[in-house]
């Protein structure tokens, strides 16, 4: 049944039934198939598994899928199509669910290898907090998104399985979005259950995905400490390279375009990714080679369309939207470059995903492609509920190269205890210094029973002052032991002022003279002094709240010590992940992050760091940027420190302590 609507004529397409995988079994018959089917096999566990998208890139590293679990019932019968194994519909987010899926993988207790999953991404990711938003406005949706504490399930599920290693693929605003405080959170647990961490945000392109999509990936395991990923790929997936060979549509404007089932004739050249898509494909015929109907102003918008295109271009007589509101509202996509990030908007409309030739948007089986799902891939439901599918999955190229670095290593099997992490050692080092100093002459640099929101506001008013940490030191004694700002207190700070810069800072504080009421609510301290950003943050650290403070002088020292260049490049994304290794979470992270920061102003500097004084110097692996003198001494045992641990110079690391 059609209508007329929106300039096209509506239509719902057929909706596709998938009969289950011959392999697949119900939750009756399970332990049947542990002793049949997945008997010998390494077994994994899917949570929010949707389509299959990740499990898929478990397959292709050596897995089989004993049970996938998600709410979403057309994703599900897609799983259950395509994978051996339980295809389970739950409700994650509900304690007893937890309970009976527990229960379920009784019969598997101790042969479950790997946990996987990637909790619901919409409330991290920027697109999806846009949507909430409009929703919560104009639609009274409840503004707290539960969705947001689904990995608190996916992390008590790791807990009840106990598997040997676990993955989890989400947005990179999992982390960057709130200071990594639930990435943080849940390394932690991992490591107090003996498991070593690792989190990386990586460019999918480069492992095949022809797409620019960046995901944060999180993995872990308690046999060893070793992370083998293969070496990144220079060389791009363009979009000619993974949809060219599929058939040419006759688009018209308004009639349908493409169907369920297209015929494929395979050309001459066949780039090595279409070869890979097409394995186990009907050599004849393409499948789900169909989109959206195209409106008449809409073909002649494309028509006239280039990758280089803008909203702001299309002739003004044709746009249905605010210009200046939607800059990006169309895109067509370049045939020598990697297509848009495929999300679950496609399921709404395909104007940012449109061909680089014909006059449409992209059909089910390219988007597919774009995400790496084999053309044998099918997709239960409607168009919708394909593309809905598709954008929400995880691509199985990137699935495979991250899971392929939790293979079992030879000769190293789980402890019973687990593992002592690297890093874990490293913010144990870390936390006992700085509750050393945080006792001596460096108590105003770091968070503690001492600094009251006062010391702190002074601490932070001054940052951007370049004191001498003396000169410093001489200011906040001025107000040590006070609660509140007092007229000799503010009179005593001026006079120990040393420059007129620093003067400037502390007749910020006149403001909140004989206002002792103020210092009670520590929260509204920088709004009232007029604080700066990074003074707030500062401020909000010393105060011991938990953040990342993303100066350089933390970065620096993050840097170092895993022996990367990011505090100079990518300093709020893969920056922000070393510092993450470094402040772990917990009560003592604040105090940690502070003295990152410490470290990096007083002996970590830029040029002559001082190694000898540092207290992390055993763990440091640039020996390229510091002088080799230096270094020498520190290693030789000044500090009578031992020499670089082996886990911190090797990507893949190794360790050998067990609990």
């Amino acid at each position: 049944m059609t209508k007329q609507y929106y300039g096209v004529p509506l239509e719902r397409s057929d909706q596709l039934k998938l009969p289950a995988n011959r392999n697949s079994c119900k939750p009756a018959k399970f332990a049947d198939w542990l002793d049949g089917y997945g008997k010998e096999r390494r077994l994994a566990v899917d949570l929010f598994s949707g389509a299959g998208g990740l499990s898929l890139g478990l397959q292709r590293a050596g897995w089989t899928v004993a049970a996938s679990v998600d709410s979403d019932e057309r994703a599900l019968e897609t799983h259950a199509k395509n994978f051996p194994g339980m295809s389970l519909r739950m409700d994650l987010g509900k304690p007893e669910v937890r309970d009976e899926l527990e229960a379920l993988l009784k019969p598997a207790e101790g042969k479950i290898d790997l946990v996987a999953g990637g909790p619901p991404c919409q409330p991290f990711s920027r697109a999806g907090r846009s949507k909430i938003r409009s929703l919560v406005k104009h639609h009274g949706r409840d503004p707290e998104d539960h969705r947001k504490e689904l990995w608190k399930a996916y992390l008590d599920v790791v807990k009840r399985l106990r598997p040997r290693a676990v993955l989890m693929e989400n947005v990179p605003d999992m982390g960057l979005g709130d200071d990594f405080i639930v990435i943080r959170t849940i390394e932690q647990e991992l490591e107090e259950l003996g498991y070593a961490t690792q989190v990386r945000l990586v460019d999918a392109w480069r492992y095949g995905v022809p797409q620019h999509r960046k995901r944060l990936i999180l993995l872990a395991r308690n046999d060893v400490e070793q992370f083998d990923w293969r070496p990144e790929s220079e060389r791009r997936t363009t979009l000619r390279d993974a949809i060219g060979d599929l058939p040419v549509l006759p688009v018209k404007a308004r009639e349908k375009v493409g169907d369920r089932e297209w015929q494929y004739s395979e050309p001459d050249e066949l780039s090595s990714f279409a070869r890979e898509m097409r394995k186990r494909a009907p050599k004849e015929h393409v499948w789900d080679h169909m989109t959206r109907r195209v409106r008449e102003d809409d073909w002649l918008t494309f028509n006239e369309m280039t990758s280089k295109s803008l909203y702001s271009d299309v002739a003004p007589e044709r746009r249905r939207y605010d210009a200046e509101q939607f800059t990006d509202k169309y895109k067509k996509l370049g045939w020598g470059d990697l297509s848009r990030s495929i999300t679950a908007h496609i399921a709404k409309d395909g104007y940012w995903y449109i061909h680089p030739e014909q006059n449409r948007t992209l059909t089910v089986r390219e988007a597919a492609r774009i995400q790496t799902f084999p053309d044998r891939f099918r997709f239960a439901g409607t168009r919708s509920d394909a593309f809905r599918q598709i954008g929400n999955a995880v691509p199985p190229l990137l699935g495979q190269a991250a899971a392929e670095a939790l293979l079992p290593v030879d000769g190293d099997e789980s402890a019973e205890g687990g593992l002592q992490p690297y890093w874990r050692t490293v913010r144990e080092d870390l936390t006992k210094w700085a509750a050393e100093r945080r006792g001596g002459a460096d108590w105003f640099q770091l968070p503690g029973e001492r600094m009251s929101p006062l010391q702190a506001a002074v601490v932070a008013l001054l940052s951007g002052t370049r004191l001498q940490s003396a000169q410093l030191a001489k200011m906040v004694a001025a107000v040590k032991g006070q609660k509140t700002l007092t007229q000799t207190a503010y009179r005593a700070l001026l006079d120990a002022a040393p420059t007129e810069s620093a003067r400037s800072r502390v007749d910020r504080l006149a403001v909140v003279l004989g206002k002792p009421e103020l210092w009670n609510d520590a929260d509204a301290v920088p709004e009232q002094l007029k604080m700066k950003p990074a003074e707030a943050t500062l401020y909000q650290l010393l105060t011991g709240k938990d953040l990342l403070w993303i100066g350089q002088a933390a970065l620096r020292v993050a840097a170092r010590l895993n022996g990367s260049d990011s505090d100079r490049t990518n300093r709020l994304s893969d920056g922000r992940v070393n510092l993450v290794k470094l402040v772990g979470a917990g009560e003592e992270a604040p105090l940690r992050m502070a003295a990152l920061r410490l470290i990096g102003n007083t002996v970590c500097r830029s040029r002559e760091p001082l190694c000898v004084e540092c207290p992390l110097a055993r763990y440091c692996v640039d020996k390229d940027n510091v002088a080799s003198d230096l270094f020498t001494d520190t290693m030789s045992g000044e500090r009578g420190g031992d020499s670089v641990p082996a886990q911190a110079r090797e990507t893949g690391r190794r360790t050998a302590a067990r609990r």
